[in-house]
């Protein structure tokens, strides 16, 4: 970069802004983030950190907070049948042994990324509203009646994104008939579970999942069952324990005794959207679910929207005011491929775990969840940002 500290506004609070922001600093940039709600925070629930972004929080210092807060995953992890027999080993290192996956609680992660933000770089109460450029900027209106000027934008604001659509025109999102239970439950209120276990529960039409937050102290549990009626998109609509208990009542009895701790739970309809052909138009981009919204069956949605940060900040570090836009246009050449794969590959493993779409067969399914941890190494194993050095070569 020349001796011009370029100006980035990232518009979008949550994990993937947030995490943008801090690697934006770290290669010396002006940033400013803005974030709609009237405080930063996530709902009370789990995230799973997986090795691909774990180094490049590593990279950023955020090592500590990771092993504080996070729980990490062992070998012991699992996926199960219905009534709890074994199927296969889930992987949990990268392809060269290293472990490093960990259960995540999304407010905590929300917080200690911000704590490594200044303060007065933080916006909220900043919904967008509208984009535009010239040749040597570009700015963004909020609905609070504010503007703000900068040398590029990056569009963090999630699967509803309103600056989207200045890079693509809008499509709608698209629901996979599927609705999520998902919360927390003290682990002292499970007795005998493990702190270290990342385990899924596969049956017909629907699967469950467990895996540590909170350092070991909670157990994040997510219940994924059909839908009779489309939901309106939502990481917080109420949810009915009982209703919950009642769609896996049967199965494996440690399912129903964890369901017995629970008192709250929310409901989270399944949307994704079509890979787009584009992330990027002159001096705005989108990074995230802004750019990449996925189902959650691989287990990758923060994992990805960390490594377009890192990517996006290495890209522009090659940059001045007038390259910014080629940067912008390397980081999308970079990303898109990758991602889009990630998001058919999330698609494909919901209907495997599900044993919808060809998987009644439940040896080929059982097969498949075995030979699946090669495809989680090398998932786990990819380090975006010596990607992100080499194709800088295109324009720096």
């Amino acid at each position: 970069m020349s001796g011009e500290r370029l100006r980035i506004a990232v518009v979008g609070g949550g994990i993937g802004g947030l995490f943008a922001a801090k690697a934006l600093l770290a290669h010396g940039f002006a940033v400013s983030v803005y974030e709609q709600a009237a405080t930063l925070g996530e709902v009370g629930a789990g995230v799973y950190v997986t090795p691909n972004s774990v180094r490049q929080m590593r990279r950023l210092g955020f090592g500590d907070a990771v092993e504080a807060h996070g729980a990490l995953v062992g070998p012991e992890s699992c996926y199960r049948r219905q009534d709890g027999g074994r199927i296969a080993p889930v992987q949990v290192e990268d392809a060269e042994g290293r472990r490093a996956a960990y259960g995540m609680h999304r407010g905590e992660f929300v917080a200690f990324l911000a704590e490594g933000l200044p303060k007065e770089i933080i916006h909220c109460g900043h919904r967008a509203v509208a984009f535009e450029e010239d040749a040597g900027s570009a700015r963004v209106a909020f609905e609070n009646g504010a503007h703000i000027e900068a040398d590029a934008v990056v569009a963090a604001d999630g699967i509803h994104s309103r600056l989207r659509p200045f890079v693509h025109p809008p499509s709608e999102p698209v629901f996979h008939n599927t609705v999520s239970y998902r919360g927390l439950v003290a682990r002292d209120r499970a007795p005998g579970w493990p702190d270290d276990r990342w385990e899924m529960w596969a049956g017909p039409g629907k699967h469950f999942l467990v895996f540590p937050v909170s350092h070991g102290a909670m157990l994040n549990y997510v219940g994924f069952v059909p839908a009779d009626a489309e939901m309106r998109e939502s990481w917080s609509a109420p949810g009915d324990p009982d209703a919950l208990r009642a769609e896996f009542h049967g199965w494996d009895r440690r399912i129903e005794d964890i369901l017995a701790a629970v008192d709250h739970t929310f409901r989270w309809a399944l949307y994704d959207r079509e890979p787009l052909p584009r992330w990027s138009k002159g001096r705005l981009t989108l990074l995230g679910d802004a750019a990449h919204p996925m189902l959650p069956h691989l287990g990758q949605g923060a994992n990805q929207a960390i490594e377009d940060g890192m990517a996006l900040a290495i890209l522009l570090s090659k940059a001045d005011r007038a390259t910014a836009p080629e940067a912008l246009a390397a980081y999308d050449r970079l990303r898109r491929t990758r991602v889009a794969d990630i998001q058919r590959g999330a698609r494909e493993n919901g209907l495997r775990v599900d044993s919808l779409a060809g998987y009644s067969d439940l040896a080929r399914r059982d097969a498949e969840l075995r030979a699946h941890a090669t495809f989680r190494k090398q998932l786990y194993s990819y380090d975006v940002a010596p990607e992100a050095e080499a194709a800088a070569g295109g324009f720096a």
